[in-house]
Formats: C-alpha cells, structure tokens, sequence
C-alpha cells in the first residue's frame, strides 16, 4: 500500500477524517489522499492558501500572528492546522508552509518547510529541510506530512 493508502485506512479504521491548508503544496497534499479510492470516507477537503491574505481568510490564520511570524513559520503552520480542521470539520488538520525555491522566503532558504498537524492529542510542527527543485520539494513536502500523519495515527 501506498503512504496516502496506509493513511487513508488508519483514519477510517479510527472513525476520523483529515482536511488540509495548503501553501507550497498548492493542493498535492489533497490531491494524494483524493487519488485513492475511496478517499471520500475519510477527506473532508481543504485549501489552497498561496496568498499569505488567504492564510487568514480561508485557513483562520491570526492576521496578527502573519504579520508578527510571516507566512513561512512554525506557529503559521500550527494555525493552518487548526484553523483547516475546525472550518472544515475533520478530525485532523494539516497545514504546510515553507519554500519550494529557487528563491528564498524572508530568511527561509528553499526546502525550509513547516508541517503542522492538529489532531485529538494536540498540534504539533516538524520543520523539514529538503533538496531539489520545486517539484522535489513539494512532493517531498506531502511524503513527510503522509509519513508524519501515519506516525500520530498509530
């Protein structure tokens, strides 16, 4: 089985459904999960949030916390996890932020990659650091957050 596969059944297994804010990803991360069979039992959605206004507007990012962290940061991605959970209705939120390159974000050099996930037993932010052109960096980007779900899914 595939990572999205291995995902999708843990969280139908437990009865629960997953939604994701998508930054650098621009919808791969839900495009994965959505590429399986039967994926509608478990995904509830999500959205692109590219622009940094729609951080707030669509995933319920603090205007004030983007301003204060930027839109690539660990408390960014922590809040797109959240915000995407509760506006969407799933029992996990994923949020995922960073630089896809070749030019850096703020101080963040491309592969600098936040991935936030807020689930029953809190939220939490694992910062990855990948190599690659965009295209690596993003499906590397949705590999780690299916890995990273998998592992707090038990």
């Amino acid at each position: 089985m595939s990572a999205a596969e291995d995902v999708l059944a843990a969280l139908a297994r437990r009865g629960e459904s997953v939604a994701a804010a998508e930054s650098l990803t621009a919808g791969l991360f839900c495009a994965t999960l959505a590429g399986v069979p039967g994926a509608s039992a478990t995904l509830r959605g999500g959205a692109v949030v590219y622009a940094t206004d729609l951080k707030a507007t669509l995933a319920g990012v603090d205007p004030d916390l983007l301003a204060r962290v930027g839109p690539v940061a660990p408390e960014t991605a922590a809040a797109l996890a959240e915000g995407i959970a509760d506006r969407c209705g799933a029992t996990w939120g994923v949020g995922l932020t960073g630089a896809a390159g070749p030019d850096p974000v703020d101080e963040h050099p491309p592969g600098t990659v936040f991935v936030g996930l807020a689930g029953p037993d809190g939220t939490t932010v694992e910062r990855l650091a990948l190599s690659g052109d965009r295209a690596a960096v993003r499906t590397g980007t949705v590999a780690a957050a299916l890995r990273l779900l998998l592992t707090r899914l038990g």
